[in-house]
């Protein structure tokens, strides 16, 4: 639902290799399939925790999405909103919602899933001021909360301060039970709580799968949760797959080894593996799936922190690097100064897209192809620079600003996608080309998120986000009460544009009209792409590589390649 911190991206060179891609049909039934087996999928890192309402990085979600549902579900073949959790509901007015639960529906613990649990994950969750969750950036309309009311054990009430669009797709949120963590949120301890060190007993949802074991730095085991309300056509109770295991592994290098010897079930694909994979499909049974142009997105992002470090009693940021970021002709000549077009080339080996926009061109219904575009122009990059009254003072090759600072900034990305770090480089060296010192130094994913979201203590970072059909889903990125708004974590608006900004999301959550809301993202697009509080790159292809062994598997973009956990099956 919200947008999340992504560690990996899935790439995809489709062009320049004769070898068969196989493009994952849209239309499809889901067969009975068979109880057994597992299936082993690789992590580049491990979780930050098992707390999905805390969780802003995907090394988290990757597994808490299995463990974990919501009341409404969005279908990955329609992408249209369908009743999960919640058998059905009701409205007259769009304002006031009354949703009616399945009966029967257990947590993994066994105890019966009621409207308690979902009074609970808003009242004393989501809209709790000490518990630190995107989701309140979501569930805040115009700084008002959703009541929720209990009518009755399979009954709740919804009644909103105002139209809200997105209702019913802000519903996947996932939903947790009372009786498991209410104590901890009395005690203040809930933001500890379903830790790395926490028992596997002490993770309770109500996914298709609960946690078995963790072994920190190995992997993380799930298995079969055996009170999953779901069943198949043949009135079969799911999930079919007894374990899921992801096996934790520093880098893509390795991954693409373990995969060779088969060691795993999946991974997404480099340029640099398509040569060795793409003639050993049949041979080593597994098919490569290009599922399309990714929904997320890449981009540089500069420290704007006012803020004043409690521990140093220091600003997170020297004043004059403070000054440079703030300025949008400096992210502009930055803008300028990137090659994408090499980026594309040299990483993507010819199969990805410029990206200038917050959402990529993917998304059909909200895309603007009309926002300001900065095409490479290291000489126009130089002009801005020089205007700013940056001079090489010394005759180093590298600029000074008109205090004599000298322009060098700390540029950091994840050190465990190898696609980044090449990205970096080439944008290291773009920068250098201007007169910009870059100090480049990866960091291993959770590290850098914390760096990110909780301790303020960077300069420039290359990052990613993950995204979907609904712009509004980027509110916790995009209000300057979000949290994620990772460029100025302040809650106060630095810019008029970032006032206008919240005006645009606010009204989009009251306006049911599609195409006014359109107009409306197209003008938030316009904004960003002009201000660049995030230096967008580019939009690569997503391909998987999956062992042909697994039925009912049928990978999306925007679901991934594992959307219907619960169907996919081990074939016999």
């Amino acid at each position: 639902m919200r947008y999340l911190i992504t560690t990996i991206f899935l790439f995809f060179p489709l062009l320049l290799y004769s070898q068969p891609f196989r493009v994952p049909s849209s239309n499809y039934t889901l067969e009975c399939g068979k109880y057994g087996g597992r299936l082993i999928i690789p992590v580049t890192g491990d979780p930050k925790s098992f707390n999905p309402i805390l969780a802003k990085e995907t090394s988290t979600t990757q597994i808490t999405s299995f463990l974990f549902e919501g009341l409404t579900r969005i279908n990955p073949q329609t992408q249209k909103v369908e009743p999960n959790l919640a058998q059905s509901w009701q409205t007259e007015d769009n304002l006031v919602w009354i949703f009616h639960l399945r009966k029967g529906v257990r947590w993994s613990d066994g105890k019966e899933f009621t409207s308690d649990d979902v009074v609970f994950t808003f009242n004393d969750l989501i809209y709790n001021p000490q518990i630190p969750t995107s989701s309140r950036d979501i569930f805040t309309i115009e700084g008002k909360k959703i009541k929720v009311e209990k009518i009755d054990k399979y009954t709740v009430k919804f009644v909103l301060p105002s139209l809200f669009a997105p209702f019913l797709e802000a519903l996947t949120q996932e939903i947790l039970p009372r009786h498991k963590y209410y104590s901890e949120v009395k005690r203040n301890r809930f933001s500890f709580s379903m830790g790395l060190d926490s028992s596997p007993q002490d993770i309770v949802g109500c996914g298709p799968f609960r946690l078995k074991k963790y072994l920190p730095g190995e992997r993380v085991i799930l298995e079969r949760n055996p009170f999953y309300w779901k069943k198949d056509k043949c009135d079969h109770l799911l999930p079919y797959l007894d374990e899921i295991v992801f096996v934790i592994l520093p880098n893509q290098d390795t991954i693409l080894l373990k995969f060779l010897d088969k060691e795993l079930d999946y991974m997404s694909l480099r340029v640099e593996d398509l040569p060795v994979l793409g003639k050993r499909q049949k041979k080593d049974n597994f098919i490569i799936y290009n599922a399309g142009v990714s929904w997320g997105s890449m981009f540089i992002v500069f420290n704007q922190n006012p803020g004043i470090n409690p521990y140093t009693k220091k600003p997170f940021i020297p004043s004059y690097k403070r000054k440079w970021f703030r300025n949008k002709r400096f992210r502009q000549a930055i803008s300028y100064a990137i090659n994408r077009k090499k980026i594309i080339d040299v990483v993507f080996n010819g199969l990805a897209k410029e990206q200038f926009s917050p959402l990529s061109c993917a998304n059909k219904l909200y895309y603007n192809p009309n926002v300001k575009k900065y095409p490479y122009d290291p000489e126009k990059a130089k002009r801005i620079l020089k205007d700013l009254g940056f001079k090489d003072r010394d005759g180093d090759g590298i600029l000074e600003d008109k205090e004599g600072h000298r322009l060098e900034i700390n540029f950091f990305t994840n050190a465990d996608n190898s696609q980044r770090v090449v990205m970096a480089t080439l944008i290291k060296k773009d920068l250098e080309k201007i007169g910009i010192k870059i100090n480049f130094l990866p960091l291993d994913f959770n590290n850098l998120v914390t760096k990110l979201t909780s301790t303020f203590d960077w300069e420039m970072i290359l990052i990613g986000l993950t995204g979907g059909i609904e712009p509004y889903f980027g509110k916790n990125v995009w209000s300057y009460k979000g949290t994620l708004h990772m460029w100025n974590p302040t809650r106060k608006p630095l810019e008029k544009w970032e006032e206008e900004i919240e005006k645009i999301f606010n009204q989009s959550a009251k306006i049911l009209d599609r195409e006014e809301r359109r107009k409306l993202f197209f003008r938030w697009q316009r904004i960003v792409s002009e201000n660049l509080p995030l230096i967008y790159t580019v939009s690569p292809y997503t391909l998987y590589a999956i062992r042909d062994k697994f039925g009912n598997l049928h990978p999306t973009v925007l679901g991934g390649a594992f959307s219907q956990i619960e169907y996919i099956y081990l074939k016999r």
